[in-house]
């Protein structure tokens, strides 16, 4: 009999919270053994969320402030400062959480031309973060609605970025084709005594085929025409960036270089050390051996697709429960090609009982996960029941 439950989601985007996912899977659980043990581990990527859980997670707090967002209009966002149970070191680590200020969901999706969004606002947390005299910064990557390569973020820290003509280029990925030269020379100076750390994807990459506007661009809205401009722009900016700056590391193809819409290349260009994200994030929840004590893992996600294996939560929650021979149930928003290739997913399923439009689904996610949840239970405990060997 099934009794101990490690629920492990990652956040549904634009729907639900890693922590909401979690209560609606416990509750599906709940449904069908009402005396389950069942450990909630929401989890975050880097994207949505992030901030908060770890200033939660550590006995920290937010620290809540308006700044530029995606669209160049303020917006109110935050960052955290972590506490004492902070795995990082100390109480001297802020956590820039990108997605809070150029994050998709900040987009609206009538206006979405990841040609024009920008991160400025992403290097107004970091001055910000700056301020409060922290000597580490986490920015967590992931959930943007930008492609600028980061190049917002580092105007706002300071950089002019300039055409041929010497004139400051607006904000915007569009832009960066035009990109000539860059003049670091009011880049703010307490960067260089700040230990910069970018959580992010490693299989993100800047530029070529696998590159971040090809492989990110479409799904926030840019056309095939604009995916060709955003690359060649990204092509340039890589190349300026690493002509103009003491860039010691591949922008064009490294590790999580395309994290958050090229942020981790232009962060990186700033000295940042670009970390694979479950290696940050996760060490502070002793994930694996909470894993280890269930019975059943459930993790869950917005889409379960041939994208998940490359560093997506229900991916690094089945590698890890593997580890200690774990079964592992993933529930899913919606089910993409590739879905039965997930490395250590047992039994997968998708959420939505029967067709419905996107807004029905995204406004009834909690409901339509608990109830997936205890229908895929019942399967499981009906299927444990029969005698070996039976069929039908």
């Amino acid at each position: 009999m099934l009794t101990r439950f490690a629920v492990a989601p990652s956040g549904f985007k634009e729907s639900l919270s890693a922590q909401a996912a979690a209560d609606a899977i416990a509750a599906g659980v709940r449904r069908v053994v009402p005396d389950a043990e069942v450990d909630l581990i929401p989890l975050v990527d880097g994207g949505e969320g992030t901030a908060r859980a770890l200033a939660s997670a550590t006995g920290g707090r937010l620290v809540a402030l308006p700044a530029t967002g995606p669209l160049g209009e303020p917006v109110g966002t935050h960052f955290a400062l972590l506490g004492t149970g902070s795995s990082l070191g100390s109480a001297d680590t802020a956590v820039v959480e990108m997605a809070a200020v150029a994050g998709l969901s900040l987009v609206p999706h009538g206006l979405r031309d990841p040609g024009a969004t920008t991160t400025y606002g992403v290097g107004e947390l970091i001055h910000a973060a700056l301020d409060t005299g922290v000597r580490r910064i986490l920015v967590g990557c992931g959930d943007s609605g930008t492609s600028d390569g980061g190049a917002g973020a580092l105007q706002a820290l300071g950089a002019r970025l300039l055409d041929e003509d010497g004139f400051e280029l607006p904000q915007g990925g569009r832009e960066l084709t035009r990109l000539h030269h860059i003049d670091p020379k009011g880049l703010d100076p307490r960067l260089a005594h700040t230990e910069l750390l970018v959580a992010c994807n490693p299989y993100n990459v800047l530029c070529g085929e696998r590159g971040v506007a090809r492989v990110f661009g479409p799904q926030k809205g840019a056309t095939p025409a604009q995916v060709e401009e955003l690359s060649a722009g990204l092509e340039n900016w890589a190349y300026v960036l690493t002509r103009d700056l003491p860039v010691t590391c591949d922008l064009y193809g490294g590790p999580g270089t395309g994290a958050s819409g090229g942020l981790g290349a232009g962060l990186a260009a700033l000295g940042a050390r670009l970390l694979p994200r479950f290696e940050v994030l996760l060490d502070h929840l002793d994930l694996d051996a909470r894993l280890a004590r269930a019975d059943l893992v459930i993790t869950a996600e917005g889409s379960l697709d041939h994208q998940t294996p490359r560093g997506k939560v229900p991916a690094e929650v089945a590698r890890r429960a593997k580890l200690t021979g774990r079964p592992v149930l993933a529930l899913a928003g919606t089910l993409g090609e590739g879905a039965h290739t997930v490395p250590g997913v047992d039994a997968y399923t998708g959420i939505l009982p029967a067709p419905m439009a996107l807004a029905e689904a995204l406004l009834r996610a909690s409901e339509l996960l608990t109830d997936a949840t205890e229908r895929a239970l019942r399967m499981i405990l009906l299927g444990a029941g029969l005698p070996r060997g039976a069929g039908v």
